[in-house]
């Protein structure tokens, strides 16, 4: 049995389900034709769906039926996949390819990709407090969070601080700050909800929010590696792309050896985080592995 055979059981069992919530969503909804044509070739383009896959696996931890967190880990993709489109466009990364097929606005124009990306982060919400197998409570505080998580002072916020930070030497500080943003706090989301979604104690939500910092940060510098070291054909688009684009990465800051040094430093630190929890920690720990170890 492999190191990740009861991770890969579980993305094979939730994974399809979740794409299923998210597509019989939008296709339920009464949307112009284009629209949802856009909305629905970002959301097909696969992708490892790591996000949701941890908030699931926060839940199964602790006993919970899965099925309880499906919507919300649906929101949560929905919000990563506009994201991307946005990412992709030339006023950002200018990028032709995403997971190995053109991007959305290459394929349905700038104006249509802006609005598709409008469109799955604003339906992310609905689908979150439309959820009938939530407490009033739960949706009101999963909702705060995602927002918080997901824009200005989150993602938002680390999207803009990552564009004013090319052309510039970053710090290692300063790169980590971006990326806790950018990157590491949806994961953040994604274990705090499990936790919300399972009626976790304020302190084992701090443990997990730790651990998600840490496997945030270890993501961000798996991807600098992938951009360097990494397949092509794998990774779904161009390596080198940062260097072409001036920006700082782990890699460039650190040396290659000093990036991968600090890696495993962020993995062990998530594994700190989980000892001491009331739950079955395996997935999370796969989770753990699966990040630092990943191809693509």
């Amino acid at each position: 049995m492999s190191l990740h055979a009861d991770l890969e059981v579980f993305q094979q069992k939730y994974k399809k389900k979740i794409e299923e919530i998210m597509t019989g969503y939008v296709d339920e909804k009464s949307l112009p034709s284009t629209i949802r044509e856009s909305m629905m070739y970002s959301l097909k383009a696969g992708g490892k769906r790591i996000r949701p896959i941890l908030l699931l696996a926060v839940i199964e931890g602790y006993g919970k039926d899965p099925v309880l967190g499906m919507r919300t880990a649906a929101a949560l993709e929905m919000i990563h996949t506009y994201s991307l489109i946005h990412d992709d466009l030339p006023s950002m990364d200018d990028d032709d390819l995403r997971r190995g097929k053109p991007t959305n606005h290459k394929v349905f124009g700038e104006a249509m990709a802006i609005l598709a990306g409008d469109g799955l982060l604003t339906l992310s919400f609905q689908i979150l407090t439309e959820d009938p197998l939530l407490l009033n409570e739960q949706k009101v505080n999963l909702v705060a969070l995602l927002a918080k998580c997901a824009g200005a002072e989150g993602m938002v916020g680390g999207q803009v601080a990552d564009i004013e930070g090319e052309d510039k030497t970053l710090t290692v500080e300063e790169l980590e700050s971006i990326h806790v943003r950018k990157t590491g706090r949806l994961l953040v989301f994604s274990a705090l909800a499990g936790a919300i979604i399972s009626g976790a104690t304020q302190k084992e939500q701090t443990q997990l929010e730790n651990y998600a910092y840490h496997i945030g940060l270890a993501f961000q510098i798996q991807d600098d590696i992938l951009d360097i070291e990494g397949d092509e054909e794998l990774i779904g688009k161009p390596v080198g792309s940062d260097e072409s684009k001036k920006k700082s990465t782990y890699p460039g800051l650190l040396t290659m050896a000093g990036a991968k040094d600090k890696l495993h430093y962020h993995l062990d630190e998530a594994l700190q985080s989980l000892n001491g929890l009331e739950m079955d920690v395996s997935l999370l720990k796969q989770i753990s592995h699966l990040i630092v170890n990943r191809n693509h």
